[in-house]
């Protein structure tokens, strides 16, 4: 019985204490910025006591106390500790590529491409790191190997630069030509492309033309019928007072054919009886024009009567291969005015 009464008394006792503890002013673990880092993992603390504060790697103080105190409040004093994340230099230039990055602090990553014809040799990617120095160093664009251009057979490549072993490189060009009597079939320049690989490699054939073809009212320079060979020429000219339109001379191309020949275009005569012309430069009477004879696109102007106004004006006809069109608003003047009243025909009066 006296066991239990010294129990009893003493509960009243164990019960005060722990309310007591319960009301005391504590401080929680404090919420800081996310850069900035304290000792330990204690989450109460009682008035009086201190954290000291920290940056997080990659990030450097500025400004403020690096340590804050429990107040009696519960309330841990202020601080006014900035830490900012740490800069890596600007990254250098990638030579034959490009570099895409944002920004050049803490975690920031630049991404490394290579312009077309070129292989990237190193990392893609860098980070800055937490000591300020970017985690790979500038990669290398490469450019992209060939092996020597393929030669065609009875033909021949020149470079347009020196090159040396068994390769080359991107952008490297060359010129085919073909040992005679042999022609190049296809495109003469080659290039070493982006996928490693030659343009098409032409080819080296004898060709010949037939024996060209004669032209109405023309003659040519060759009547040898015999195959020619390519970029033979044959000059074509034309009799009398037909004019050759056209190329002068045809050549043998590659295709085997010769290129466009000539036609040769026939002259026009002036179908009046009486009248005068301009043919030029100068005023003929159509009597005066011997022979009556103007050559393929020539141009004749007829005078025409303004009736209204009473004066005279020229209106120009070409010849095209024989025909050559008088105006419509000609009039041929009878044969008493003609010969007596020449003085009033539209070319002797006033011009309008």
């Amino acid at each position: 019985m006296e066991r239990m009464l010294t129990l009893f008394l003493l509960c009243p006792f164990v019960f005060f204490t722990t309310v007591t503890t319960q009301q005391d002013n504590v401080c929680l673990r404090p919420e800081l910025a996310a850069s900035i880092d304290m000792d330990g993992i204690q989450r109460y603390f009682r008035p009086g006591a201190e954290l000291v504060l920290s940056c997080k790697q990659g990030y450097t103080p500025v400004s403020g106390p690096r340590r804050i105190v429990c107040s009696a409040n519960g309330q841990w004093t202020k601080t006014r500790l900035m830490c900012i994340p740490k800069l890596c230099p600007y990254p250098d230039p990638l030579s034959n590529g490009e570099l895409y990055y944002e920004d050049t602090v803490y975690q920031s990553t630049i991404n490394y491409t290579c312009h077309e014809g070129y292989v990237l040799s190193g990392a893609s990617t860098a980070v800055c790191q937490a000591n300020g120095t970017w985690s790979t160093a500038v990669p290398e664009c490469k450019p992209v190997s060939c092996s020597l251009a393929p030669i065609p057979k009875f033909g021949m490549i020149t470079y347009d630069k020196r090159i040396r072993g068994n390769t080359t490189d991107f952008g490297v060009t060359g010129t085919y030509k073909c040992l005679p009597p042999y022609v190049l079939i296809g495109n003469a320049r080659a290039e070493c492309t982006a996928s490693g690989t030659w343009t098409k490699t032409p080819e080296c054939q004898v060709v010949t033309c037939p024996p060209p073809e004669k032209i109405d009212k023309g003659y040519m320079s060759s009547q040898d019928q015999r195959d020619y060979d390519y970029m033979e020429t044959v000059r074509y000219g034309c009799l009398g007072d037909y004019v050759l339109e056209g190329s002068l001379q045809i050549v043998c191309q590659q295709n085997g054919n010769w290129s466009e020949k000539p036609s040769c275009k026939a002259p026009c005569s002036v179908g009046i009886q009486r009248g005068r012309i301009l043919y030029k430069g100068r005023k003929l009477w159509i009597k005066d024009l011997k022979p009556n004879t103007v050559l393929h696109k020539d141009i004749v102007s007829l005078y025409c009567m303004n009736k209204a106004r009473n004066c005279g004006y020229a209106v120009p006809a070409q010849c095209i291969d024989g025909r050559l069109i008088i105006p419509e608003c000609f009039e041929q003047p009878g044969t008493l005015d003609y010969n007596f009243h020449s003085s009033s025909l539209p070319s002797e009066i006033e011009q309008c």
